[in-house]
């Protein structure tokens, strides 16, 4: 984990120990939360393809935030499997048959 993920990262969990939320925060419940932000960022959109950029930044903080607390929990480091899963990706999406094309993997 780069230096700002680990400095977010120690912001984020002293804001959360400070006000005694860690015992909500299971797996289950940052997921439900990640999904739940993520419907909202998707609201910002809903009716046409104007948007507020500071309701869109405030509502994907709100979607990194929960992915960053999930990620600590299961004691991933998420640069890591950001990395690990473009790499399979990579393999899926060979340049030569999806450039330009957003035909899914198994249709290629």
């Amino acid at each position: 984990m780069d230096v700002t993920h680990k400095r977010v990262l120690e912001e984020l969990k002293a804001f959360v120990l400070e006000r005694d939320w860690e015992q909500f925060h299971s797996p289950e419940n940052l997921a439900k939360s990640i999904s739940i932000e993520a419907g909202e960022l998707l609201e910002c959109f809903q009716w046409n393809a104007e948007y507020s950029l500071e309701r869109v930044q405030n509502e994907l903080a709100d979607v990194l935030t929960y992915c960053m607390l999930l990620a600590d929990r299961l004691g991933v480091d998420p640069d890591e499997i950001i990395l690990d899963k473009l790499r399979m990706t990579r393999e899926k999406y060979p340049i030569e048959q999806s450039r330009g094309r957003s035909t899914k993997y198994d249709e290629l």
